[in-house]
């Protein structure tokens, strides 16, 4: 998912919120200097088919036990470090709307990576990148946002949308990757996913609200394709278009279920005139059209 509704830092919460922005420019943000690491980065070519074909792939064991205890620590930490702000340091100011239920869909951290360097590590270091370019099959990708999804025990389930159009550039070969730090189940909200729908959608999109059908009213051929749940272990991943239509049901459980998530673009995407989240300067610095070419705030983080 990845829907991003803004808004500003809660109440009581501004001090703490100037501490993790001053770690952030010193760079004091590493819980972990491990290096060596042995997640997957590469796929089979029947695995980038079934991308292509059906729009998302499910890949196994793309993190061991070890790297997946790893990476969960280093999200909660920086979950916890972010308290109520919805964005880390260098996006968007302020996030706006009625989030009432969107909140209740899960709590949704962005850009984690920018607070820690375990997670940077696993989600903008080239395995990950890699991967998404072969998939994809593009000659190199960018990183466009990272994000923690943690559905809450009881937490709403997720509408059917789209990842594509709620981001400043429109490319029929954006991906997704959602990786499973707990295990994904019916249960507590796996993904699920319209085989297909990658090539029916254009760039029209719904919020992720209480009406969970509203994607196939802007696109009913999609609704005549029965959808596909993709429960995940622990360390398996997903990728997906970013024009796959995508949600998920209700945490029915007492436990968190939680996943860490990134949003890739194809080297050379263009500026499609919506901020997303992009700082507030650098939006204001772009017009329509511009390449989102910025190797800081979008880095290439994998080549086919």
């Amino acid at each position: 998912m990845t829907g991003v509704k803004i808004k500003s830092v809660a109440a009581g919460q501004g001090e703490q919120w100037a501490k993790v922005k001053a770690m952030t420019q010193a760079g004091n943000v590493d819980i972990s200097r491990r290096k060596e690491h042995a997640m997957k980065s590469e796929v089979t070519e029947d695995q980038v088919r079934e991308y292509q074909e059906r729009g998302f792939v499910h890949i196994p064991g793309l993190l061991s036990p070890a790297e997946v205890a790893e990476l969960k620590a280093a999200v909660l930490e920086a979950v916890e470090m972010m308290a109520g702000r919805k964005i880390a340091p260098g996006g968007v100011d302020r996030l706006d709307g009625d989030d009432r239920y969107y909140d209740k869909v899960f709590t949704q951290r962005i850009n984690v990576s920018k607070l820690n360097q375990t997670i940077h590590r696993y989600i903008r270091g080239p395995e990950i990148g890699n991967i998404a370019s072969a998939l994809a099959r593009q000659p190199a990708m960018r990183i466009f946002l990272d994000q923690a999804l943690i559905k809450e025990p009881y937490g709403n389930p997720t509408a059917w949308h789209l990842d594509n159009p709620y981001w400043p550039f429109y490319s029929r070969d954006s991906i997704s990757i959602w990786i499973a730090l707990e295990d994904a189940t019916p249960l507590n909200g796996c993904l699920s996913f319209v085989p297909g729908s990658h090539k029916l959608a254009n760039f029209d999109n719904v919020d992720i609200g209480k009406d969970l059908a509203g994607l196939f009213k802007i696109y009913p051929g999609m609704a005549e394709t029965d959808p596909v749940a993709v429960p995940m272990p622990a360390g398996d991943c997903s990728f997906h278009n970013g024009l796959t239509a995508h949600g998920a049901g209700a945490n029915m459980t007492r436990r968190r279920r939680i996943a860490m998530t990134a949003g890739f673009m194809p080297d050379g995407s263009t500026f499609n005139g919506h901020q997303g989240i992009l700082p507030t300067a650098y939006f204001e610095s772009l017009k329509v059209g511009d390449k989102l070419c910025n190797d800081t705030i979008n880095p290439i983080v994998g080549r086919a």
